[in-house]
């Protein structure tokens, strides 16, 4: 859509079904753009949210909302009255601007490519198999620059590889639109030998192109290997920290105090989710060395801490945290490994209490500084004492969870000179988090 002044009110309608029936030219080639059409549900996921909280509470309601076209991004004012038929969208203001920059580097998508679903696959292409965006991971494992083959033919890229019968399979698949699976392949920038799964996209019976799979003939361990993934992950997730602190600081304008506190339990998440993707990093390199025994912290205050952090989903099952022992204990470790630690051994504890039961947190001073939790379930059984504390293994799969916390825990605690132990309890399970005192 050319980016033409826009001259508020602007009108459209949405049907019981959320179909967009009516629209005035601006909204429409938004609905476009967005790949529907007048007559299909309306397609612009903000202003849709909009008509759909209209009809839901039955009331008028105006709110401010960002939307996108291809050359800009939109600051919309819209107002919504529903009534029995659907809902009435007008736009009472309309500013355009140049679009935000990504908040974390990604793939080079093309023209008409959202970065979200260039990065779903390695490689996309649109109807006439050009390459719109070739994801991060595939650059490096093949060493190349997304921006040299962005827009030119696939075929640029990867070489089609003749069969026992001198046909050429992943020729024959994309003159058919059709699906495929394990389709040989090489890099013409390279020798190797690559096998592809790609899967045509079809909107409305329209063919806009494949999203391909790439991997190494053989197994993905021939191609270069990608970095660790805390070092993947670290930068979108420093980018969700900073934003959810803004939203917590308040430091783009006033906001809902509850509002604020979301974003604050966000940082707060994302940073624990950063520690463990760190801890996942250190267990999947090399062995030995360790980390520094780390700082004096107040453990009590780690402690509560880590239990509001846990009392949404204690409260969902009515399970009661009951935090006690000595007023004040001192340790020596990393607040974030501690946190973390804490937060998988009450976790875990809420998680296997019985609705309505207790989980009791200890702290004591033992010559080391200890906190035990303690919970009323079915407990850990014999057999399964050792097991739990190893990588992807759940005393009860199906529980949830990836098998992780306690691996991660233990080794995070030894980094630390502390340990996580199981101990010998005749009901439920006890762990007990040790560290250094301060």
């Amino acid at each position: 859509m050319a980016s033409l002044p826009v001259q508020p009110p602007i009108g459209a309608r949405v049907d019981r079904e959320g179909r967009l029936t009516a629209a005035d030219a601006p909204l429409l080639a938004l609905q476009q753009e967005a790949g529907a059409a007048l007559g299909q549900v309306l397609a612009v996921p903000q202003l849709a949210a909009v008509a759909r909280l209209a009809a839901r509470l039955g009331v008028s309601i105006t709110r401010p909302v960002l939307a996108a076209s291809n050359q800009e991004d939109i600051d919309l004012v819209v107002r919504a009255d529903p009534d029995p038929d659907g809902v009435s969208l007008t736009v009472e203001r309309w500013t355009a601007r140049v679009p935000a920059r990504p908040r974390w580097s990604g793939v080079v998508a093309g023209p008409g490519e959202s970065e979200e679903r260039a990065a779903a696959e390695d490689v996309q292409t649109d109807s006439a198999l050009r390459v719109l965006a070739i994801s991060p991971g595939l650059a490096r494992r093949l060493d190349l620059d997304p921006a040299e083959y962005t827009g030119q033919p696939l075929m640029r890229l990867l070489r089609p590889v003749e069969d026992d019968y001198g046909n050429l399979p992943l020729v024959e698949a994309f003159s058919e639109r059709a699906a495929f699976r394990r389709l040989p392949a090489s890099h013409r920038g390279g020798e190797q030998r690559l096998l592809l799964d790609g899967q045509p996209r079809f909107e409305d019976e329209r063919f806009l192109g494949y999203s391909i799979s790439v991997a190494a003939e053989g197994g993905a361990a021939d191609l270069a290997p990608l970095p660790p993934l805390d070092d993947l992950l670290r930068e979108p997730l420093s980018s969700i920290i900073g934003q959810a602190q803004e939203i917590a600081d308040r430091s783009q304008g006033p906001l809902r105090t509850d509002y604020a506190g979301y974003g604050a339990d966000i940082a707060s998440a994302a940073g624990h989710l950063l520690e463990l993707l760190t801890a996942l990093g250190r267990q999947a390199g090399a062995e030995g060395g360790g980390v520094a025994p780390g700082e004096e912290v107040d453990l009590t205050e780690l402690v509560l801490d880590a239990a509001s952090l846990v009392q949404a989903q204690a409260s969902t099952r009515g399970v009661v945290l009951d935090v006690g022992g000595v007023g004040y204990l001192s340790a020596i470790g990393h607040p974030r490994a501690i946190t973390q630690i804490l937060v998988n051994l009450i976790g875990n504890a809420a998680r296997y209490s019985p609705e309505g039961g207790t989980v009791v947190i200890t702290l004591a001073d033992e010559g080391v500084a200890s906190v035990t939790v303690s919970d009323s379930g079915p407990g850990v059984a014999p057999a399964d004492r050792i097991r739990i504390f190893e990588r992807f293994e759940q005393a009860e799969p199906g529980q949830g969870g990836a098998g992780l916390g306690l691996a991660i825990s233990r080794r995070l605690a030894r980094d630390m000179g502390g340990e996580v132990e199981l101990l010998d309890t005749a009901a439920g399970a006890s762990f007990r988090l040790t560290l250094p005192r301060a």
